[in-house]
């Protein structure tokens, strides 16, 4: 059996941000996971400066055999149309591919790994868990994702309250001649929104790949608009002509849509399988690491006490750095229009280089008045 002060279910930024957080203070930590890493992860993949703050991460370190690619703003609008194009002439973000940086913030948490092995089993003994007849851990976090097994056995299945978001995207790689004609600016990826405000697609071009997306809340008609988006950007000569690529699925969900636990007797949620994601972007990189990090600092001042009580500043961190939870938007950007007055609308709004600018990038994917996460 093998023994530890936390096990942590999930390899991802989430687990990762967390273990490392619990090293420095010299807990010991398990991550289990059930893929090998390097992982194939497809992510539109952008992470802003605050997230490098928060990881103490140097960019010309990460930069050694990795893409970080500078970001200066984005083009925004209405899905079928051209956008305005904001560029703010300065560094506001940062374009990743997941597998390397998961790799890379894995690598680097000191902990013990067991990789390529999925959670099986699990129960809670004289206070404390058993997973998979092998660990013993007083401590149990998941971070496993919208699908994550911890999550789904401190809620006994899925919350019927639950509002999820599927996403489909590729990411594909280009050959020198594809770069070439690539009409997709490396330091402006686009977004393109769909007129129900449900939802949007999305451009990323990083170092030699360019990553495809769309995501909307629910999953009805779905790959019926990632076909329409795909045509749409052969007809714009952004995506070559030819078979289409395979997408591949994803899902989570929003915060304030979910009435998923933070805080249970001896264990903790974090990432996705807590329902952090930002409500306007859907963003998860930032709410994972963030939740990673402040998880691992309620863990250390609880001082062995893993009890609801003893884990709830951990809920409380939470609260202060995202609100409270019935505060977010129930329903994301729809909430903002009448429903039928919302195609119009939206374009209209879109085609703004005000509203692009203060509200879509400034307030919904840049953060730009959140604080930075406050050092331990």
């Amino acid at each position: 059996m093998q023994r530890c002060d936390v096990l942590i279910v999930g390899g991802g930024p989430a687990g990762s941000s967390c273990a490392w957080t619990l090293r420095r203070s010299g807990l010991d930590v398990v991550i289990l996971d059930r893929q090998p890493f390097p992982r194939d992860k497809v992510c539109a993949g952008w992470i802003t400066p605050g997230v490098l703050a928060a990881l103490e991460i140097v960019e010309e370190d990460y930069r050694k055999g990795r893409i970080l690619q500078t970001i200066h703003g984005f083009r925004v609008g209405a899905e079928g149309g051209h956008g305005v194009e904001i560029d703010l002439g300065r560094v506001v973000s940062f374009a990743i591919r997941r597998c390397e940086l998961d790799h890379y913030l894995l690598s680097r948490c000191d902990a013990r790994l067991r990789l390529a092995e999925p959670l099986a089993s699990l129960r809670r003994e004289s206070g404390r868990w058993i997973a998979n007849d092998a660990i013993e851990a007083k401590l149990l976090v998941g971070a496993g994702g919208h699908f994550c097994p911890v999550a789904r056995h401190l809620i006994r299945g899925t919350p019927r309250a639950e509002s999820i978001v599927t996403a489909q995207e590729v990411e594909l790689e280009l050959d020198a001649g594809e770069r070439s004609a690539c009409r997709v600016r490396p330091e402006l990826p686009e977004l393109f929104f769909s007129g129900d405000c449900k939802g949007y697609a999305w451009l990323v071009r990083k170092g030699a790949f360019l990553n495809v997306g769309l995501g909307r809340q629910g999953s009805r008609d779905l790959s019926t608009r990632v076909l329409r988006f795909v045509a749409f950007l052969e007809a714009e000569g952004k995506l070559a002509r030819g078979p289409r690529p395979h997408f591949r699925g994803r899902a989570y969900t929003l915060y304030g849509q979910t009435p998923r636990p933070r805080v249970a007797e001896g264990a903790l949620l974090i990432g996705d399988a807590a329902g952090l994601a930002h409500p306007m972007s859907g963003e998860g990189i930032q709410p994972a690491v963030e939740s990673g990090i402040l998880a691992g600092r309620a863990v250390v001042t609880a001082e062995g006490d893993y009890t609801v009580k003893g884990l709830s500043s951990y809920a409380e961190a939470l609260t202060a750095r995202f609100g409270r939870r019935g505060d977010a938007p129930r329903r994301g950007r729809s909430e903002l229009l009448p429903a039928r007055l919302r195609p119009g609308l939206a374009r209209l709004l879109l085609e703004s280089s005000w509203f692009a600018r203060h509200v879509v990038l400034d307030r919904w994917f840049l953060h730009r008045f959140d604080a930075p996460l406050a050092q331990a």
